[in-house]
């Protein structure tokens, strides 16, 4: 598992720097949460700060911890039968505190519908089965999704679903007119497809709940110099906020790289008024093309045209050319989109 180096000027991991790709995916290992019953074994740290626009007070303070008897851990899985999938990118939860706050901050109650990607053996889902009216748990794995079936089976309000969630049809899954909360903690390689496949949607949820890698959380919630198309794209709809991490040594076997739950409060209408908005993100998309590039150059090599033409709709939108692409607001970038009159973005 590799981790990109920080670039200074626009804070962007390597791994981040590839969400500004439209469907490009991380090749990072997922960590999924599993509930597998070990006893809590702590060694309470202080917090360490994490780079983004939260309210430090808000700030859930998990006891983070410093989880021993792996061992224990491994034979309780292995009396399952199942094994961590390495081709998966499989790491399963061991400290509860974590979990407990995953759940604490959806806020459920007996009315809400969840829907759940990659509950792995149930850590979170039985969790949120006692709290919430209906659950819906999409997980890839068969193995998993068996043995998730027969253990949520006495709850009676859990379906699991063995699938893809970007290939799920929501609105069959709803049945219609249902209002959804989403808690997920998705593969690292698919995070930037899975946001948008729910801040995209016909119906977008009410609230995500979703657990990543920390550069990428810490990414997500950067104020403007360090943000980049992901960043951007995700405060059309949402505003997000970093809960809590999750370190390494939370799962098993530990991964090489920390996590973060990440919090997207969604907006009851889009942040910016533009008049397509896919095409609006098309335009983001161009013009992150070169990042550490000056905006009119960046713009320039997206939209394939020459640096002076790009600088006129800079300025028509009022924008300062030699500016970095992540220096933008979003509502500068919906500036920029008008002064194109949208049309460029129409390829």
């Amino acid at each position: 598992m590799k981790v990109g180096s920080c670039a200074a000027e626009s804070y962007e991991p390597r791994q981040v720097r590839k969400e500004a790709t439209v469907n490009s995916r991380l090749r990072v290992t997922q960590v999924y949460l599993v509930r597998v019953g070990w006893p809590e074994q702590a060694e309470e740290y202080h917090r360490q700060p994490v780079h983004g626009p939260f309210d430090s007070d808000k700030l859930i303070n998990v006891p983070q911890k410093k989880i021993k008897h792996f061992d224990h851990a491994g034979r309780l899985l292995h009396s399952t039968g199942i094994k961590a999938r390495k081709s998966l990118g499989q790491n399963f939860l061991i400290d509860n505190s974590v979990r407990d706050a995953i759940i604490n901050e959806a806020g459920l109650s007996v009315g809400d519908t969840v829907i759940e990607v990659g509950p792995g053996m149930g850590v979170l889902t039985g969790e949120i089965a006692r709290r919430a009216g209906r659950v819906v748990a999409v997980e890839l794995d068969g193995s998993l999704a068996r043995y998730l079936q027969q253990k949520m089976k006495r709850l009676g309000n859990v379906e699991v679903i063995c699938s893809d969630i970007l290939k799920l049809d929501l609105m069959d899954v709803l049945h219609g007119s249902e209002n959804y909360k989403v808690v997920a903690n998705i593969p690292y390689y698919i995070t930037s497809p899975v946001l948008h496949y729910f801040m995209n949607a016909v119906k977008r949820p009410l609230l995500m709940i979703i657990m990543m890698q920390k550069e990428v959380a810490e990414a997500i919630t950067a104020p403007p110099g360090r943000m980049n198309f992901l960043s951007v794209s995700m405060r059309i709809y949402s505003h997000p906020s970093i809960v809590c991490r999750a370190p390494a040594a939370s799962f098993y076997p530990a991964p090489a790289v920390d996590s973060a739950v990440v919090r997207f409060d969604m907006l009851p209408k889009p942040a910016v008024n533009v008049e397509n908005p896919e095409n609006f993100l098309q335009l983001i998309h161009y013009g992150f093309s070169a990042p550490r590039k000056m905006i009119r150059n960046s713009l320039a090599i997206g939209l394939k045209m020459e640096p002076d033409e790009a600088d006129k709709i800079l300025s028509d939108a009022g924008i300062d050319p030699q500016r970095r692409p992540a220096t933008l607001s979003l509502d500068e970038w919906a500036l920029l989109y008008k002064a194109a009159g949208g049309t460029l973005c129409s390829e």
